[in-house]
């Protein structure tokens, strides 16, 4: 068994093989996050569906390793999180799980439930800088 738990050797394995533990797979939990997404989850992903910033795909509750992730654009290796109240309670939490994704070799991103609802735009421009850093921004 690999340093992850997973019978993988490294994190970028798991990213290329697009694996997570049957801990995340078993219960249909993206699939439960897909039907109860916050309204400010709902805003945003119609804002990244259908290539919609710069023909990247993006993916919703998508699993990796021990986590699902909100959004992910595999391409870019990009993750964006909303986080809403509970979240300041979960810093710890948070900074563990982003620190793993950036182990992986992911940039993440993280908003609050509020600025998505005020202000989507200013939150659209700041992942389509983040893509454009990341990745070719042409069309495919």
């Amino acid at each position: 068994m690999g340093k992850w738990g997973m019978g993988h050797k490294n994190v970028g394995e798991l990213q290329v093989k697009g694996q997570t533990n049957q801990t995340i797979l078993q219960p249909k939990l993206q699939r439960r996050l897909r039907k109860n997404q916050t309204d400010a989850e709902k805003l945003l992903w119609n804002c990244l569906r259908r290539k919609q910033i710069g023909h990247f795909k993006f993916r919703r509750q998508h699993p990796f390793a021990n986590y699902v992730l909100d959004f992910v654009c595999l391409e870019a290796m990009i993750v964006v999180e909303v986080d809403g109240g509970q979240h300041s309670e979960m810093r710890e939490a948070d900074a563990a799980r982003t620190k793993f994704l950036t182990e992986a070799g992911f940039k993440v991103l993280r908003f609050w439930n509020h600025d998505v609802l005020r202000d989507i735009d200013t939150v659209s421009e700041s992942i389509w800088l983040a893509l454009r850093e990341r990745g070719d921004p042409s069309p495919p």
